[in-house]
């Protein structure tokens, strides 16, 4: 079964945002891949020094097929470094897996599908 890691921004670093609700759509988004068959984990990061051992930590679970990142924080300026850091990391500590980017929280399974689907 394909494994996917999602890497997104925390909901609850996001300054006037309903975060719970954030976070909801994106567990919503996450228990869909069980319906095509792939196996699906989220990292949430930050700005800041947290945002790398979190995402080690979520790189080194198992070999992932998939990582998308996240537009929250591909898409907006400021978070430019975070993105660079992450593409590295992802680099770094999974190289086999395809690095992809959704274009919002509700297409991670059809972003991850498009890589696979090459396989």
């Amino acid at each position: 079964m394909p494994s996917v890691l999602v890497v997104g921004y925390d909901p609850q670093a996001i300054p006037g945002v309903d975060a719970e609700g954030l976070r909801a759509a994106l567990d919503e988004e996450l228990a869909r891949f069980a319906e095509y068959d792939m196996e699906a984990a989220m990292a949430l990061v930050a700005f800041g020094e947290s945002a790398e051992p979190t995402l080690v930590a979520s790189l080194a679970e198992r070999a992932w097929d998939v990582v998308v990142v996240g537009a929250g924080i591909r898409k907006t300026e400021q978070l430019l470094p975070l993105f660079e850091q992450i593409v590295n990391l992802i680099r770094r500590y999974a190289p086999q897996a395809a690095i992809a980017f959704n274009t919002s929280g509700g297409d991670s399974v059809e972003t991850a599908q498009r890589w696979l689907q090459g396989r």
